[in-house]
C-alpha cells in the first residue's frame, strides 16, 4: 500500500514539474498608446490684465512641402490640425485700430508666398475650416511673412507680453512665421 502511495506521489509530482516545464508566459496584449502626430497644444501669456489663451492642434512637417503644398495657398487654413485654432482674449483689445471685444475667436489665416491674411471669426468651434464662412469675420488683416532661420518642425504659436498694454501673436511652421500686435484697451 504504501508502495502504491508513494507512486501516486511520484507521479502526481511529475505531471506538475512536467506543466511548469512547459509553461510558457502570455504575450503582453497592453497596448501602448501611440503619440498623435498633431498633438494638441495651448499657448498662453498674461498681458497686463488680459489673459490670451490659444488653443490649436500642432502638425509636424516630418519631411513635407508645407506652404503650397500640405497648406494650399490662397485659400483658408484653420491654422492648425484638426478642429480649428481659436484664440481667446480676457479684455478688450485692438487690433490694427479694430476694437475687438473680449471673448473666443476662430483663427483662421489665408496663406501666400508675398502675404497673409489672418482672420478672427466669430465661429470658433469647427473641425478645420469646413464651417468657416466669411460673414462671421470680425477682423481681417493683411501681413507679410517673415522666413524662420532655423526650421520650425512643429507648429507653434507665441503670445508674447512686449509691455503691460501691448503683446504680440505668432505663429511659426517650417521656415516661416507670421504675427501681429494687439493692444489692451484700457
Amino acid at each position: 500500500m504504501k508502495i502504491i502511495i508513494l507512486c501516486c506521489l511520484l507521479t502526481t509530482a511529475k505531471g506538475a514539474f512536467a506543466q511548469h516545464e512547459n509553461h510558457q508566459p502570455k504575450a503582453d496584449t497592453t497596448k501602448t498608446e501611440a503619440k498623435p502626430k498633431s498633438p494638441k497644444m495651448t499657448a498662453m501669456a498674461m498681458v497686463g490684465n488680459n489673459h490670451v489663451h490659444i488653443d490649436y492642434g500642432s502638425p509636424s512637417v516630418r519631411g513635407r512641402s508645407i506652404w503650397n503644398g500640405l497648406v494650399a495657398y490662397n485659400q483658408v487654413w484653420s491654422s492648425g490640425a484638426h478642429n480649428a485654432t481659436w484664440i481667446e482674449f480676457g479684455e478688450d483689445v485692438t487690433i490694427e485700430g479694430k476694437q475687438i471685444p473680449k471673448g473666443k475667436y476662430g483663427f483662421f489665416t489665408i496663406p501666400n508666398k508675398k502675404q497673409w491674411v489672418l482672420i478672427l471669426s466669430k465661429t470658433w468651434d469647427m473641425h478645420l475650416a469646413d464651417d468657416y464662412k466669411p460673414e462671421n469675420d470680425v477682423l481681417r488683416i493683411n501681413v507679410k511673412p517673415k522666413k524662420n532661420k532655423d526650421l520650425v518642425e512643429a507648429l507653434m504659436y507665441e503670445v508674447i507680453a512686449t509691455n503691460e498694454k501691448k503683446g504680440t501673436i505668432k505663429l511659426s511652421w517650417e521656415y516661416v512665421n507670421v504675427a501681429f500686435d494687439f493692444e489692451n484697451k484700457q
